[in-house]
C-alpha cells in the first residue's frame, strides 16, 4: 500500500531534522550545480505548478530547478484552466495529482492548499499563500547557513508588517530555536493564531524598530501592501512611514549583521537603496538560493532521502 505523501505547506510541515537534511542536499546539490555536473534524481518526473498570485522568483526557481533535476515542469493559471471556471479544489487535486508527480501552488487563503492537499497523491507545496511562504523562508535560512553557520541562538529582526513571511520567520524560530524580533505598527502586531505558532518565547515585540534591530544578527522586511491588500496601499504608507530599513537601522545591529529581502523590493519605502544595494545585503544570494532550497526540497518529497 502506497505511503500517504508528504506536503510542505508551511515551514513546520517538516521537523528540525528533516530541515537540516534539506539544508544539506541543498549544499550538496548547489556545489554540483556550480560545477556543471549532471543530475537528475527525477528524471521522467512531472511538476504542476499552479498560479492564482504573479511571480517571477517562484516560477523561474521552480521550473528551472525541476529541469535541472532532470525532470519537467508544467505551468498552469487559474485565468486558463478549469480552475478560473469553479471547478472544485478537492476535484482538480484528485485530477492533478493523478497525472503528476509533485504540485507546487501559489495562491492566496491558506485553506486553498490545505483542500488541494487533502485530496492529492502527490506531495503539494506551498509557493505562497497570504499566511505563509515557506520556501522563500527554507531559501533565506540556508543563505545565513551558508555564510555564518547554524542560525541557532541567533536573532532575526522582522520590521514591517506581520504578513506571510513574519509567519513563517516565526515558526522556523520555534522549529530551529532562534528569536525574532518583530517590530510593526500599533494594529499589525503578531496574530499566534494565524502564525500557528505556540506561545511568545521565541519571539518579542517591539513597537521601536531601532530596539527590534539592537544587535540583531539579520534584518529583514517585506513591502508594506502585499498582494490581495492592495485596497489598503494608502493606509499602510502612512501606517509603516517610520518602518523603513536604513542605514541607521544597519549599523545597530550586530557588526556581522545582513540584511535579507524576500523581493521585488520597494526602494523608498521599507527599504532605502542605500541597505539593499550595501556590502551588507544578501538579496541576490537569497533570490539564487531559492533554486537550490527547492531542488532539495522537491528531491525530498518526490524521493525520499538519498545518500550523496
Amino acid at each position: 500500500m502506497n505511503q500517504a505523501p508528504r506536503h510542505f505547506l508551511q515551514f513546520k510541515d517538516l521537523s528540525r531534522e528533516e530541515i537540516d537534511y534539506v539544508f544539506a542536499r541543498a549544499k550538496w546539490i548547489k556545489d554540483r550545480f556550480k560545477r556543471y555536473e549532471t543530475y537528475h534524481p527525477l528524471f521522467d518526473r512531472t511538476l504542476v505548478m499552479i498560479f492564482e498570485k504573479a511571480s517571477t522568483r517562484t516560477r523561474l526557481s521552480f521550473e528551472a530547478g525541476m529541469f535541472q533535476l532532470g525532470g519537467s515542469a508544467i505551468y498552469l493559471n487559474t485565468r486558463d484552466s478549469q480552475l478560473g471556471r469553479g471547478e472544485p479544489v478537492e476535484d482538480a487535486a484528485q485530477v492533478i495529482s493523478r497525472m503528476s508527480d509533485v504540485v507546487m501552488i501559489r495562491t492566496f487563503e491558506q485553506t486553498i492548499v490545505e483542500r488541494f492537499a487533502a485530496n492529492s497523491r502527490v506531495p503539494v507545496i506551498n509557493g505562497l499563500t497570504n499566511e505563509f511562504h515557506p520556501c522563500q523562508i527554507l531559501a533565506d535560512i540556508f543563505t545565513w547557513i551558508e555564510r555564518n553557520g547554524s542560525i541557532q541562538g541567533k536573532t532575526v529582526a522582522w520590521i514591517g508588517d506581520t504578513n506571510n513571511m513574519c509567519n513563517t520567520w516565526l515558526q522556523a524560530a520555534e522549529l530551529l530555536d532562534f528569536k525574532v524580533h518583530v517590530s510593526s505598527p500599533k494594529g499589525y502586531e503578531v496574530d499566534q493564531a494565524k502564525a500557528n505558532i505556540t506561545g511568545s518565547a521565541h519571539y518579542e515585540q517591539f513597537a521601536d524598530p531601532m530596539d527590534a534591530a539592537r544587535g540583531a544578527h539579520i534584518i529583514t522586511t517585506d513591502v508594506w501592501t502585499s498582494m490581495g491588500f492592495e485596497a489598503e496601499n494608502e493606509a499602510r504608507l502612512r501606517d509603516f512611514a517610520d518602518y523603513q530599513v536604513d542605514g541607521d537601522m544597519m549599523r545597530v545591529a550586530d557588526k556581522e549583521a545582513v540584511f535579507m529581502h524576500c523581493l521585488p523590493a520597494h526602494r523608498g519605502e521599507e527599504v532605502t537603496s542605500e541597505v539593499i544595494d550595501g556590502p551588507q545585503s544578501v538579496v541576490w544570494e537569497e533570490a539564487e538560493n531559492r533554486l537550490h532550497a527547492q531542488k532539495a526540497l522537491l528531491e525530498f518529497l518526490v524521493v525520499g532521502r538519498v545518500q550523496g
